[in-house]
Parts: C-alpha cells; sequence; structure tokens
C-alpha cells in the first residue's frame, strides 16, 4: 500500500506544481515574458490567510476569497508596474532581471512584516482523511481537494480560453500583439487579465501547499516556484494540458525520488529532469515548435 500512498500523495503535490505552472505558462504564452516573482505569490497569498484567520477572525473559506481578491489585485499591480513598461523591450533580459527584483522585493516586505520565524499554518480543507483497505491506506482531506480543485480548474481554463472573447483575445495576442491591436484587442487590459488570473491561481495554489505541509516563511514560495517553471518547461511552457501533464508527473518524480532514493537527493533529481527534457525535446510534451517570422 505504500506505493499508493506515495502515488497519491506525488499526484496531489504535483496538482499544486500544476496550479502553479499553469500562471507560468498563461503569462508566458501571451505575454512571452517569464514571471519569476509567481512563486512569491503564492507566499503572499498564504500570509494573507494566515492574517485574515488569526488577525481578523474570518472563516476560514472566507479568508481565501480575500486571498484570491488580493493576489488577483497584486498581479495587476505587477504587471501594470513592473512589466507594463519592459512590454516592447529590446532585451528579454530587462525582464528576467525585474522579475527577480520583483520577487526579493515581495520576500522582503514579508520579512519586513511577518518576521524570518517560521509560522504553523492551519489547515483551512474541511474534509477529512478517508482511510481504505483496513486503515493501510490513508487519503487527506488535503490531497482530496487539491487533486479534484486542479483538474477544475485546469478544465475551466481551457474552456475559457476556446469559448470566451477574452481567451479569443488571449490567444490573438499570443499569436500577434500587433496585428491584435489592428483587429480592436486591448493588448494591455489582455495581458493585465492574464496576470491577474496567474495570481489569483497562485494564491489557491499557496492555500493548498500550506494546507498540505502546514509552515510558512517569507521564502515558501521560492522552490515551488521554480519547481512549477520546471513543470510548466516539462510539460509545454504555453500548453494548458502540459502544465497540469508536467506539474503531476514532477510531483510523482520528487515523491518517488523521496521515498525510493533519497530525500536528500529529490530536487536533485527534479532539476535533473529538467535537463533531460531541455537535452531531449526542448519543447516539453505538448510543446509546439513556432517558427519566427521575418
Amino acid at each position: 500500500m505504500s506505493f499508493i500512498s506515495y502515488l497519491i500523495n506525488g499526484v496531489s503535490l504535483g496538482s499544486v506544481y500544476a496550479i502553479i505552472a499553469l500562471g507560468y505558462t498563461m503569462v508566458y504564452g501571451i505575454a512571452k515574458m517569464l514571471n519569476f516573482a509567481h512563486g512569491d505569490v503564492i507566499m503572499i497569498g498564504a500570509y494573507v490567510v494566515m492574517a485574515s484567520v488569526t488577525g481578523a477572525g474570518l472563516p476560514p473559506m472566507a479568508a481565501v476569497v480575500v486571498s484570491i481578491l488580493f493576489c488577483t489585485a497584486l498581479g495587476i499591480v505587477i504587471e501594470g508596474v513592473a512589466y507594463r513598461p519592459l512590454l516592447n523591450a529590446s532585451s528579454s533580459l530587462a525582464v528576467l532581471i525585474t522579475a527577480i527584483g520583483v520577487s526579493y522585493l515581495l520576500q522582503n516586505i514579508a520579512l519586513l512584516i511577518f518576521g524570518a520565524n517560521t509560522i504553523s499554518f492551519a489547515s483551512v480543507v474541511p474534509i477529512p482523511a478517508i482511510e481504505l483497505a483496513g486503515k493501510s491506506l490513508t487519503i487527506t482531506g488535503e490531497a482530496i481537494v487539491t487533486i479534484v480543485l486542479c483538474i477544475i480548474i485546469m478544465t475551466a481554463l481551457t474552456l475559457f480560453i476556446k469559448k470566451s472573447k477574452a481567451g479569443q483575445a488571449m490567444l490573438a495576442v499570443s499569436e500577434d500583439k500587433g496585428a491584435a491591436q489592428l483587429m480592436g484587442i486591448h493588448v494591455n487590459g489582455t495581458i493585465a487579465l492574464t496576470f491577474a488570473i496567474g495570481s489569483a491561481l497562485a494564491a489557491v495554489a499557496g492555500v493548498l501547499l500550506c494546507s498540505a505541509y502546514p509552515t510558512l516563511t517569507p521564502y515558501t514560495g521560492a522552490m515551488p516556484g521554480i519547481k512549477a517553471f520546471v513543470a510548466a518547461v516539462f510539460g509545454g511552457i504555453g500548453s494548458i494540458p502540459g502544465a497540469f501533464i508536467g506539474g503531476v508527473l514532477l510531483g510523482v518524480i520528487e515523491i518517488f525520488g523521496k521515498a525510493y532514493i533519497s530525500s536528500q537527493m529529490a530536487d536533485a533529481i527534479v532539476f535533473g529532469v529538467l535537463i533531460i527534457i531541455l537535452i531531449v525535446k526542448p519543447t516539453g510534451i505538448l510543446g509546439k515548435n513556432i517558427q519566427e517570422k521575418v
């Protein structure tokens, strides 16, 4: 039963990576920007929930809604202040350096407000654990909610992109910003919406991550953010189903690596997978080769 337990834990952790990776893949697919501050929005979202419950006395579900709204607004502000001026920058290096700067800014703001000490995070998932096979297999409520929510989010995002007017605008902007603007699409507004959705997903991922692994520090989002980026590349950055597949596979690989190889080597195994994918199939599992227009 231990194998099945590890598999469920791997899919659960991978679902968190997938939700984070969806934010990465949407922003890159539409704005062609790598938002490395995305991981720190996860941390901010978790802190907002913690402060709303312990400080303001809100019920956990209300605190989650507050966190999603706060992170959505934060994503729009980050895009407008830090990234929009660089939209037509000649070098992608400027965007990368700005993203790293925003990441450190968010970490230091959290350090200033909440301090560096590790805080215990109370789970917001009300569902009890399920015991199967004569109590030899336990599936936590957090694992169930995370997996189900990830599938719902991926399905909803796919339908949103394919069926809604805003989703079609995102597709148009991802293909050609100039042509989209000539067609009357508000390019800046579309990119801001993309950041807003990605940041809202980061808030959800932060709550789920800290509910499953109940500790919180200003650096909580750093490593999951990087691993989610690996998941996005693994699945094919710019592809929503690819982010889901990459996240789940990466979570399973990490948990199995900890269980059967070495817990100290788990992160090295994850980044080793990234190197192999970049060598064997640089576009990822569902990524496509795009011919540059000249």
